[in-house]
């Protein structure tokens, strides 16, 4: 069986009387990309958040690695945070800083690290973005949404994590730039055996990249499993969103498209 390397037991999420998730499990196995998908206001981007340890939940449990989150020291978090990358929607740059800067700045919580080696790094990272070679001395200004949105990955990949969290990484790509960013991030998976916890609305990118899928509905994982076991679930959400013409559209597209090996 797949090593479980995030394991969510009885999540809950809570903002005041709005409760998010109520029971919420989940696991992730280790080397997958695992696609969360959800209605508007399933609380998607705020589950990445809890595991990821930006939010804390309100009850429940988040085992990453090995480390139960909630009883872990603030030491055993930082070092966790060493072994994790995070993306946000449109990259979540710092605007005074070139891209170079930005993923250096993951870079200089590790100890002994200097300036020249810091740089090679930064640079290396955004050559696996993707990322033109003189990227790395532009400001998040001068680049388009994509380029911003590999800038943001190139600084998710500094720490060389072993688990790599995205937020709506095609959100407002156009379709080439999309396929585009779908490829890389397959890519990056298997050729580093990262572990990717993808969210995402996005039904081209379930077809082009996850291995699962997590459909978060009435407060909780619904249901979680492959793109063929989606086609069985009978639930009125899964239905439409898989079978409507979007999702027949994106499932036409991969069926109908050359093997690429």
């Amino acid at each position: 069986m797949a090593e479980t390397v995030i394991a969510v037991r009885g999540l809950r999420n809570q903002f005041g009387s709005l409760v998010v998730h109520d029971g919420l499990d989940l696991d992730v196995h280790r080397g997958e990309i695992l696609g969360v998908v959800g209605g508007s206001g399933t609380g998607k981007s705020v589950l990445l958040r809890s595991i990821a340890g930006l939010n804390r939940p309100a009850a429940g449990s988040v085992t990453m690695l090995g480390l139960d989150m909630g009883a872990a020291s603030e030491a055993e978090l930082a070092a966790l945070g060493q072994r994790i990358g995070v993306m946000f929607q449109d990259g979540a740059l710092f605007s005074s800083l070139t891209v170079r800067e930005n993923v250096e700045v993951p870079l200089r919580s590790v100890p002994g690290l200097d300036a020249q080696t810091r740089e090679a790094l930064a640079r290396l990272k955004i050559s696996l973005s993707g990322l033109p070679w003189n990227a790395g001395d532009k400001y998040p200004s001068e680049l388009s949404g994509g380029m911003r949105k590999r800038a943001g990955l190139a600084r998710a990949l500094a720490l060389d994590p072993e688990i790599v969290f995205l937020d709506e990484p095609t959100a407002g790509l156009d379709p080439i730039g999309a396929a585009a960013f779908d490829a890389l991030i397959r890519d990056l998976s298997r050729n580093l055996g990262l572990t990717v916890f993808l969210v995402t609305h996005d039904l081209d990118t379930l077809y082009a990249v996850c291995d699962r899928i997590a459909v978060i509905a009435e407060k909780k994982v619904l249901v979680t499993g492959t793109l063929d076991d989606m086609l069985d679930v009978d639930h009125p959400w899964v239905r439409d969103y898989f079978l409507g013409p979007r999702g027949r559209a994106a499932r036409d597209a991969v069926e109908s498209a050359p093997a690429n090996g």
